[in-house]
């Protein structure tokens, strides 16, 4: 006589939602790094993902139990979609852990008083006193700098590490003399595919030249900290490029009386 063993409904309809939320996480991804939908698109798109993410490991978890009393098949089943929807709603876990501990910072300039203006269109935001020191006491490195070195010559090296990052530039205006001012506007766009503007000033002066930079969401989706944390790492790496600059520039000859 022939014994026939149930297959869990459960677990089979588990492995469906995990097998649908996985791609559906996946793939709006690199549409939206491409620009090829639109933020609102994406957003909808992954919170659909999640739900079914959601569905997956609650229907594998009724699978397993039930399964460990009747003895039907579909443990199989039941695990890819447990699987399946852990890869899913981890990133997620991990972007919400990281959007509830990390400052936001929307806009993040060097001078708010007078910040490098963006040639992307975004809403005015509101910086007030109190949002510009919670920045500040968050990103303490993201301040001017003043270097011993003429406008020009400072332009070219914020332009070598704007290229070495590869942003997308959209506007660049050298500055014409020691004493003009020279700017970089560049986008970025994050792991997850929206836009950020970078805006790097090289204004000269009679002590050389001073860089300010700005970074700024063009969408009010959290940043998740990226643009404090861009401005501090740049500005960063350029006091390195010009510490090296400095110590590598051949002595002056001293003059004779």
């Amino acid at each position: 006589m022939r014994i026939l063993v149930r297959t869990s409904k459960w677990a089979v309809w588990a492995r469906r939602f995990g097998a649908l939320a996985l791609p559906l996480a996946a793939i709006p991804v690199l549409l939206h790094r491409g620009h090829l939908i639109t933020s609102d698109n994406f957003i909808a798109i992954e919170t659909v993902a999640m739900a079914l993410a959601a569905a997956a490991i609650g229907m594998a978890l009724v699978a397993f139990a039930r399964l460990w009393f009747t003895g039907d098949q579909g443990w199989g089943r039941a695990t890819v979609a447990f699987v399946f929807g852990t890869i899913c709603l981890l990133p997620a876990a991990y972007f919400a852990w990281l959007a509830a501990s990390t400052p936001a910072s929307p806009d993040v300039s060097t001078d708010f008083a007078e910040s490098p203006p963006l040639v992307s269109f975004v809403e005015s935001r509101f910086i007030g006193p109190e949002e510009r020191e919670r920045i500040a006491a968050a990103y303490p490195n993201a301040r001017s700098r003043t270097y011993p070195i003429e406008a020009p010559q400072m332009y070219d090296v914020v332009g070598r590490l704007v290229e070495a990052r590869g942003w997308d530039v959209r506007a660049t205006r050298a500055p014409l003399g020691p004493l003009d001012t020279g700017q970089y506007n560049a986008v970025v766009t994050t792991l997850l595919g929206f836009s950020q503007e970078v805006a790097v000033r090289v204004a000269g002066g009679a002590d050389g030249a001073t860089v300010d930079m700005r970074s700024t969401s063009l969408s009010a989706f959290p940043d998740f900290g990226e643009n404090g944390q861009r401005v501090e790492a740049f500005l960063l790496e350029l006091d390195n490029q010009v510490t090296l600059m400095l110590r590598n520039a051949p002595a002056q000859p001293v003059a004779q009386d």
